[in-house]
C-alpha cells in the first residue's frame, strides 16, 4: 500500500484554467435610442450578444420619433442630463480634493483649446465633467473598455473616464468628423487604444490628420436596419417595385436637413426635369434637428420649392419614423442622394439612408462625395454625378426613369450588396472583436 507521507509530498493538481471571458463593456453616447441613429441602435443590441455592455448617455431622454423596438430598451440606459448635475458635481468636487494636480491637468488636456464655437466648447465642458463621473464609476462597477461612437463629446468622456478608471477607450470618426476637425481630435486618436472607420475613404481620411495612428485604424461597416428583401426578389426579373410606375417617377430623398446633403441641387434638377417634360413626384422627408421644429435650412428649401414652382410635385412630410420606411421606400421608385462638400471642408461618409434604399432594393443616383462610390457603384447598384451639379443630376434620374430594367437591375444588385458589405452578424462580430481586442492590448 503506497504510504500517505509519499502521497503528501505529490504536488498538488493544476488548477482549471478558466474560459476566456468578454471584457465588460461601457458605451458613451448623447442620447440613446435616437430616432436619426438606426444604425447605432442596431450595433450596439447586436453587441450585446458578444459583450456585458451597459449604455451611458450624457444628456437625457430623447424618444421623439424613436421605434417601438428603441423604445423598448430606453429602460435599460442609464442617462445623466441635468437631473444628475448633483451628482456628477459630487464626484467631480471628490476627484479635485483628491487630485487636484491631475485634474487641472485633465482641465488644461481637455478644455484649453481654440475652439471653432461656444455650442462645442458647451458639449466638450459638459462631457469633461460627466466623464470625471462616469470614471469613478467604471472603476467601482469592473468596466474593462470604454466605446465612444462619436469623436466629439462622447470621446471626450471616454477619455476623461479612461484616463481616471486606467481602461482604454475605443472611438469612431465619421465623415464629417474629419473637416474641419476639432482642435482636439489628433489628440483623442493618439490616446485611444482603436479607431474605428465605418468606411474606407474615411480611414484614409483619418490616416492623414493623424499619421501616428495609422496603426489603429481598423474598417468596420455599419449594420442593416431594415429587413431584408426576399433572396428571390434578388434574383428573378421584377424587383421589389416597378420603378417608373405608370408615367410618373416617383423620386425620395431622406435625411436631415444639413448643408451637407445637397437637397437645394435636387431641387434645381427637378425644375429641370419638369421642363423637360418628364412627369415626376418627389418625396423630401427629414428635418431641420433633433430637438426644434422647422430649422432655418428646411424654410430654404420651403422657399427654393416655391421659387421653382414646384410645390405640385415636392412634398416635404417631415421627420418619418424608421418603422415606416420600408413601406416608405417600397411607394418610390428611385432613392437620390445629391451629397455635397460643404466649402468649410464638412462632408458625409456613406449615409445610413442610402445603405438602406439600397437594402431595399432601390437604385440609387448619387454624388461622387467621399465614401458614396464604395457602394453605388456607377452603372451596376446605380449612378454617380458630380457633387453640385443640377443638370448632370437631372439627366442621371431622367436616364433611369426611361430604362425601368436596368433600374429594377441596379435595385436587385444594390440589395445583394448591401446584404454581404451590411450584414449584421459579420460587422457586429468584427465590431467585437475590435473591442475585446483592447482589453488583450492593456493587459499585453
Amino acid at each position: 500500500m503506497p504510504s500517505t507521507t509519499s502521497d503528501a509530498r505529490m504536488p498538488p493538481p493544476a488548477p482549471a484554467i478558466p474560459e476566456a471571458t468578454p471584457p465588460r463593456l461601457a458605451c458613451i453616447l448623447l442620447w440613446y435610442p435616437l430616432f436619426t441613429q438606426p444604425f447605432i441602435f442596431r450595433e450596439l443590441e447586436a453587441l450585446r450578444a458578444h459583450l456585458p455592455l451597459t449604455i451611458h448617455t450624457l444628456y437625457g431622454r430623447n424618444l421623439r420619433c424613436c421605434s417601438t423596438t428603441m423604445k423598448a430598451v430606453a429602460p435599460t440606459v442609464q442617462c445623466l442630463g441635468l437631473r444628475a448635475l448633483p451628482r456628477i458635481l459630487g464626484s467631480v468636487l471628490g476627484f479635485v480634493l483628491r487630485e487636484p494636480r491631475r485634474s487641472w491637468k485633465l482641465f488644461r488636456r481637455c478644455l484649453c483649446r481654440r475652439w471653432p464655437g461656444w455650442e462645442i466648447l458647451g458639449e466638450n465642458l459638459w462631457a469633461f465633467l460627466a466623464g470625471i463621473h462616469l470614471g469613478e464609476l467604471f472603476r467601482q462597477t469592473g468596466v474593462e473598455v470604454i466605446y465612444a461612437p462619436w469623436p466629439r463629446g462622447t470621446a471626450t468622456a471616454a477619455w476623461v473616464a479612461s484616463d481616471i478608471a486606467g481602461i482604454p477607450f475605443v472611438t469612431v470618426v465619421r465623415g464629417d468628423n474629419l473637416a474641419p476637425a476639432d482642435p482636439d481630435l489628433p489628440d483623442k486618436l493618439r490616446a485611444a487604444c482603436r479607431i474605428r472607420a465605418n468606411n474606407a475613404a474615411d480611414a484614409q481620411r483619418i490616416r492623414d490628420l493623424a499619421p501616428d495612428v495609422a496603426n489603429k485604424v481598423e474598417l468596420v461597416y455599419n449594420s442593416l436596419t431594415l429587413p431584408d428583401i426576399p433572396r428571390d426578389q434578388l434574383t428573378e426579373p421584377g424587383g421589389q417595385a416597378a420603378p417608373c410606375n405608370g408615367n410618373v417617377v416617383r423620386l425620395l430623398a431622406l435625411g436631415r436637413f444639413d448643408v451637407t446633403k445637397g437637397f437645394d441641387v435636387l431641387l434645381r434638377a427637378c425644375a429641370l426635369l419638369r421642363q423637360r417634360a418628364v412627369p415626376l413626384q418627389l418625396t423630401l422627408a427629414g428635418g431641420g434637428g433633433l430637438l426644434m421644429g422647422l430649422g432655418p435650412l428646411e424654410k430654404d428649401l420651403l422657399a427654393l420649392r416655391a421659387s421653382l414652382g414646384l410645390e405640385s410635385v415636392v412634398s416635404l412630410p417631415g421627420l418619418v419614423s424608421h418603422d415606416a420606411l420600408p413601406q416608405l421606400m417600397a411607394a418610390h421608385d428611385i432613392f437620390v442622394a445629391p451629397c455635397v462638400v460643404h466649402p468649410s471642408g464638412r462632408r458625409d461618409g456613406i449615409p445610413n439612408t442610402v445603405i438602406e434604399a439600397l437594402s431595399q432594393a432601390m437604385p440609387v443616383v448619387a454624388s461622387r462625395v467621399n465614401a458614396l462610390p464604395e457602394v453605388v457603384l456607377h452603372g451596376k447598384t446605380g449612378l454617380l454625378t458630380e457633387p453640385g451639379d443640377a443638370t448632370a443630376l437631372a439627366d442621371a434620374i431622367q436616364w433611369l426613369a426611361e430604362r425601368p430594367e436596368e433600374a429594377r437591375r441596379m435595385g436587385r444588385a444594390g440589395a445583394r450588396l448591401a446584404r454581404e458589405m451590411f450584414d449584421p452578424v459579420t460587422n457586429s462580430q468584427r465590431l467585437a472583436d475590435l473591442l475585446g481586442s483592447c482589453r488583450a492590448a492593456k493587459r499585453g
